[in-house]
This record gives structure tokens, C-alpha cells and sequence, in this order.
């Protein structure tokens, strides 16, 4: 029974690996620049790091109401990150509705600040590689995440992700030895069993061009096995977040996300009742109250953002509850309108499924161990690569000794067929 199921499973990793590679490849280079995202952006667009010219950086509703009157009266505030992804202080922009409820273009939906002072500094549609230099890391970012398709390509990466995670377990399952009849002793059987299976972890590096592309793509499949599931099921989390990671998460651990705990709008709110100043204000006073109540402390501000989909103001902090090296994400949701608290998240120690999807992002973002794993994050990028990669060749290889070992068939029998008698 073994026999016959092994075949099946060898196909099936076969092809979806097939259908997977050329996405892994992109994910995976894309991937090992991203594990020093924040360098190579300093690196490439120094001037969006001003250098400190006062003591202290403006507050987020200081900087969000001088964007907003800079963009006015077609543009709008979304959100302030004083820890943007690449670690610049920016504010994300969007086209203000006329009076039918229909949004233009700004052009641009981001605008670099300088936190000291407020003066604004570069404005950019993000990943819009078409503006040159000042978008290369953030279209890196665009393709990574969504292959610059938008919801489609994150659809298609997300759906790559889950095929991805699947095939861990097939991968892993054809390294193992198949079973055998054995006629002595179980600790014998288990030792045999165990010798047979080493070969899966060794490369031997002075065999045929063949054997080391064969062991490269399963020794370093199994080596990194459970890394690669990590990332595989983190991938899963970034494109398919509402879907099928939280009806995962959810059977087997206690989860709470803003999509399952708060309401959707009909309609995106335009005008909150709430100003900028006044959201802060509130923040800062539901945030100090849930940090008596689960006993954190507030290190600083990451974020303030209006979520017009639901109606809320965001305020995020880093709090002593993180798990991640750099930014945060202990968050408070509260009415836009009113003011009421509606949701609070803390990185870890809350809820056990909010727990592990926070180290599924810090491990998947590289932001977590310092330097040594972003190293190791970027060097896996490039192993995914060389999965799909030697993956591939396998395939060719093994297709063309078929078609060779076909056409000798067909050539033999030929050979072997009685003449036709001519007439």
C-alpha cells in the first residue's frame, strides 16, 4: 500500500514545486534584499533621514495637521508612522471625495517628513519604481508582497503560500527511508531504519553533477525543514490574513485581529468628529489605562492612523510587552466619533494565537535576534532559491531520461515489427 501511495506524493511535490518556483524565486530574492530593508533604504535615499535638529520629534497630530494643510483641499490624512517599514517618519495620504463620493488621484500617497521640524521632504506613490531610485526598496516591498499586482498578486502569492506550506510535509515525507520487512529486533529494525535515512541529510560533494543537484535540493530542504514551514505558514498569514490564517488560528488558539472583532462601514468614514489633536489626546489616555490594567510600559509612539473602513483612530506604541527588535505593535482601536474603546492588542502575553502570529511576523520580517538572523533571513532567501532552482533541473533531468528511455521503446519496437509486404 506504501508502495502505491509513494508515487502519488512524489507527483503531486513534483508539481506543485513546478507551480510554485517561479513565484519562490521572485519571493526569495526580493526576500534576502528585504532583510536589510531599512539599510539599503538609508543607504539609497539618505535625505529621507534628516539629521536631529531639536531635542524632541513633533507630535503625531502636530505632524498629520501640517500634512494636511500642505495637501488640502484634495488630499487627507491617513495615517502618521514615526516608524515607517524603512524607519523615515512619513505620512500616508489619500484623495479627499468630492460631494458625489468619488476620489481622484493625488498622485502620490505618501509624504516623507522631517520629524524635528514637520517640513516636508519627498512626496512618492509607494513602489511606483517609475520615479526612480526614491521608490526602489518599496517596489522591492510591492513585488515581494504582491508581485506590484495588488490584491490579485496577493491572492496568488497567498494561494502559492498554502500550497507552499502543504508541500513541507510531502517534501519532508519522500526524505524519509521507505519501510521494509524486518525479521530481527525492533531497537535493530529502528537502528537499520535510521542508517537508511542518513543519506537524506548528507551532499556529496565530488559526485555527478546530478547526485549534488539532487542532494543540495533535499539535504538543504531537510536541514532548514522546519524554517521553511515557518516562513511557508507566515507567508500564509500575509496574504491571506482574513481567510484562511485566522480560521486556522482560531480552531486551535485564542485569536482576535481587527477584521474578526470590529464592524465594516458601509460607506468609508470621511469626516471624523474626532480632530487629530483630539484622537491624540484620547489615545494617550485609553493607552496609559490599559497599560495599568495588563502592567506594560509605554516606550514610545509608533503610529496614529484612521481606519475610515471601521470607523476607528489606531494608536500604536512600543510597549514592554514586544517581541520584535524595531518598531511595535501594542495597538488600541477606539471610535472616531465617539471615542469609545473598541479593541485592545498587546504583541504577546494576551491572547496564545496573537502570541505566535507575532513571532511568525518578527521571524518572517527579520526583526527579531538582532543582525545574525537578519544574515540568516537573507542567506534562506537565496536557499529558497536554490530549492526551486535545483528543483527545476530535477525535473528536466528526470523528464528527459523518460523521453529517452520512450523513444528507445518506440525505436525497438519498430525495429521489431514484422515488414509490410509490399504489394
Amino acid at each position: 500500500m506504501m508502495a502505491l501511495r509513494r508515487p502519488f506524493w512524489v507527483w503531486l511535490h513534483r508539481w506543485a514545486g513546478l507551480a510554485m518556483a517561479s513565484f519562490l524565486i521572485i519571493v526569495g530574492i526580493t526576500g534576502s534584499l528585504l532583510a536589510f530593508y531599512p539599510d539599503l533604504e538609508q543607504l539609497i535615499n539618505p535625505q529621507f533621514y534628516p539629521k536631529r535638529t531639536l531635542a524632541h520629534k513633533l507630535d503625531v497630530a502636530t505632524l498629520a495637521e501640517l500634512t494636511e494643510q500642505r495637501i488640502a483641499p484634495h488630499g487627507r490624512v491617513d495615517v502618521i508612522l514615526l516608524e515607517g517599514n524603512q524607519g523615515a517618519t512619513l505620512a500616508g495620504v489619500s484623495a479627499r471625495p468630492d460631494e458625489a463620493g468619488q476620489s481622484g488621484e493625488l498622485g502620490f500617497d505618501q509624504v516623507i517628513l522631517n520629524p524635528y521640524t514637520g517640513e516636508e521632504l519627498v512626496r512618492r506613490q509607494f513602489g511606483a519604481i517609475s520615479e526612480g531610485m526614491i521608490n526602489f526598496m518599496s517596489f522591492i516591498y510591492e513585488l515581494h508582497w504582491s508581485l506590484t499586482l495588488g490584491s490579485f498578486g496577493m491572492w496568488v502569492l497567498g494561494i502559492c503560500a498554502l500550497i507552499w506550506t502543504l508541500d513541507c510535509f510531502v517534501g519532508f515525507y519522500l526524505t524519509l527511508p521507505q519501510r521494509r520487512r524486518q525479521s530481527t529486533s525492533t531497537a535493530s529494525a529502528h537502528s537499520a531504519w535510521w542508517q537508511r535515512w542518513q543519506p537524506a541529510w548528507k551532499i556529496r560533494w565530488r559526485s555527478s553533477p546530478y547526485k549534488l543537484n539532487f542532494d543540495l535540493h533535499r539535504a538543504s530542504g531537510l536541514w532548514l525543514w522546519l524554517i521553511l514551514l515557518t516562513f511557508a505558514w507566515s507567508s500564509v498569514y500575509m496574504n491571506m490574513w482574513d481567510t484562511v490564517y485566522t480560521w486556522t488560528t482560531r480552531a486551535v488558539l485564542e485569536f482576535k485581529a481587527p477584521w474578526t472583532e470590529l464592524e465594516k462601514r458601509e460607506v468609508p468614514l470621511a469626516a471624523p468628529k474626532i480632530s487629530w489633536r483630539e484622537a491624540q489626546s484620547i489615545a494617550e489616555k485609553l493607552m496609559a489605562e490599559q497599560a495599568d490594567q495588563h502592567d506594560f510600559a509605554v516606550e514610545r509612539v509608533v503610529a496614529l492612523a484612521l481606519n475610515r473602513m471601521n470607523g476607528v483612530y489606531v494608536y500604536t506604541v512600543r510597549s514592554s510587552k514586544e517581541i520584535q527588535d524595531k518598531q511595535g505593535r501594542t495597538s488600541i482601536y477606539f471610535d472616531a466619533n465617539s471615542g469609545e474603546l473598541k479593541l485592545a492588542l498587546l504583541p504577546s502575553g494576551q491572547y496564545s494565537g496573537n502570541t505566535v502570529t507575532t513571532w511568525l511576523k518578527a521571524l518572517h520580517m527579520a526583526n527579531v535576534f538582532g543582525l545574525p538572523y537578519r544574515i540568516f533571513v537573507c542567506v534562506l532567501g537565496l536557499v529558497i532559491v536554490l530549492l526551486s532552482v535545483t528543483g527545476i533541473i530535477i525535473w528536466m533531468k528526470k523528464r528527459q531520461a523518460r523521453f529517452s528511455v520512450s523513444s528507445r521503446q518506440q525505436e525497438s519496437s519498430y525495429l521489431n515489427s514484422p515488414t509490410p509486404r509490399l504489394p
